[in-house]
């Protein structure tokens, strides 16, 4: 079997056979009248061969030479379609011999149906529009190594259909949210990625260094606190889709830059947060798959509304076992499996955060709402106004297949009570930076009406959406060890 150096030292043989017939193998432009799909599509009752002339371009992934004719599939964007040359009406039939899998053709005909049904076009004239010098892998053909596949994306979009699919429906997806956004007044905006002072979530932030003024910068874990001044601004509802960066762990859901939408919207609160989270997923499953129901790596999920809703303590009970209102910080703690995932000295929010986390959410399969969280976990959002929910926020977690996938609060917006928990938080805690973003209090000071806010996660609504086991199935160029 001859080395992929022999191969490729063949295809540059060809190439340079090309040249001596006077033939760039790289042209420079080309016009393609029709997509694989559109022939498909129209000519899928044809009995007749037709007069109609198509022009088509795309890339060879399959050529089979039988003396004085020659079939060859071509895949372009939206398909695959067959090639019919016939040596006797074209007078540079030859030139096939120059041709490999992998190679880039145009070519024009009339479409036919061969004796099987398959729609064709009986080529009257091709041309080279790009000479491939590298071969294929071996059994490219529904490439499976996962390696490859994540580092050499490009590889993997050639020869897995389901891969093509998979990121055709992550823009769906993304233009859906859009969609719904802008039918409903909210304003696309964005906002810096280095920040002076990184902030909006718990997260490790990535430092570098502007040079010309002698700074260091942040790349942004979070929007909030830049929209939120937009708010202040005047702006009533708001959103920005784009890369977060945190430097973090990578495993099934994490990446260390991800996209997220975070919006904002004056007047509202978690409640109404909570409604426009199903909405959005329930448009964006209905866009892709045609109805709020999917199949999630064995599981049957329905996204339609409403989804369950468990306050953390509710869950806890009912779902983890452990009743936290009969028991006292010492109980509490000792119900916890993992303990030494815990600070040394854990509140009772963080105790009962734990218990969550530990015993919880790896059940919540359908999406369910977890409300009212531990006020321990986020400085940024207002208190619950019900007495019975005491030292809790009026925050929100929606969760699907084990996953959190949006965060949403009722957003603080007294400011004398934000500089107190943000100084709480950041002291000490280097997850929070080592400073409060003083501009941001300052902006606040001003007076920011009530507000609702939400983040999604697109990777991970992507995952749910497209069966996806894994975060990098929906990226790209997902990040990965040299």
């Amino acid at each position: 079997m001859p080395t992929e150096r022999e191969l490729m030292d063949e295809r540059i043989r060809k190439m340079q056979d090309f040249r001596k017939l006077g033939i760039n193998p790289y042209p420079y432009r080309f016009e393609p009248t029709s997509t694989a799909k559109q022939i498909l599509e129209k000519y899928a009752a044809l009995t007749e061969p037709s007069a109609d002339v198509v022009t088509v371009a795309g890339r060879i992934t399959s050529l089979r030479r039988m003396g004085k004719i020659t079939f060859c599939h071509i895949r372009d964007p939206s398909d695959k379609l067959q090639l019919y040359f016939k040596d006797e009406s074209l007078k540079d039939y030859d030139n096939l011999k120059l041709y490999d899998i992998g190679d880039w053709v145009g070519a024009s005909g009339q479409v036919f149906k061969t004796k099987t049904g398959e729609v064709t076009v009986n080529v009257q004239k091709f041309e080279m529009l790009c000479k491939s010098i590298r071969p294929f892998p071996e059994k490219w053909h529904g490439l499976k190594d996962i390696e490859i596949r994540y580092r050499k994306r490009y590889l993997d979009l050639i020869m897995n259909p389901e891969a093509r699919d998979t990121f055709r429906k992550r823009a769906t997806i993304i233009s859906t949210i859009r969609k719904v956004l802008d039918s409903r007044g909210f304003l696309e905006v964005e906002t810096r990625v280095l920040q002076p002072v990184y902030g909006g979530a718990a997260a490790k932030p990535f430092k570098t260094h502007l040079n010309s003024l002698n700074q260091d910068v942040f790349l942004r874990i979070a929007t909030e606190l830049e929209l939120k001044r937009l708010i202040v601004g005047g702006f009533d509802r708001v959103y920005e889709i784009g890369k977060n960066f945190r430097n973090e762990d990578i495993d099934r859901s994490h990446n260390p830059e991800f996209t997220a939408i975070e919006l904002y919207q004056a007047y509202a609160d978690f409640k109404d947060m909570m409604d426009l989270t199903e909405d959005l997923y329930v448009a964006a499953c209905v866009a892709v798959n045609g109805t709020t129901k999917v199949t999630y790596q064995g599981h049957d999920i329905d996204f339609k509304k409403p989804w369950k809703t468990y306050t953390m303590v509710e869950a806890v009970k009912e779902l983890g076992g452990v009743d936290a209102e009969a028991l006292d910080d010492a109980g509490l703690l000792a119900r916890v499996p993992k303990k030494d995932l815990l600070p040394p000295k854990p509140t009772r929010g963080m105790i009962l955060t734990a218990l969550f986390e530990q015993l919880v959410e790896e059940k919540l399969i359908q999406p369910t709402f977890i409300t009212h969280h531990p006020a321990e976990s986020t400085p940024l959002c207002k208190p619950c106004r019900d007495e019975k929910h005491k030292g809790m926020v009026e925050r929100f977690e929606p969760f699907c297949a084990g996953m959190e996938i949006a965060n949403a609060y009722s957003e603080l917006n007294d400011p004398i009570l934000q500089r107190k928990l943000l100084e709480e938080q950041t002291r000490g805690q280097t997850e929070w930076g080592d400073k409060v973003d003083e501009d941001f209090i300052e902006a606040i000071e001003y007076g920011m009406p009530p507000t609702g806010g939400l983040g999604i996660g697109i990777d991970r609504m992507i995952m749910l959406l497209t069966n996806s086991a894994s975060i990098r199935d929906v990226l790209f160029f997902p990040f990965m060890k040299q």
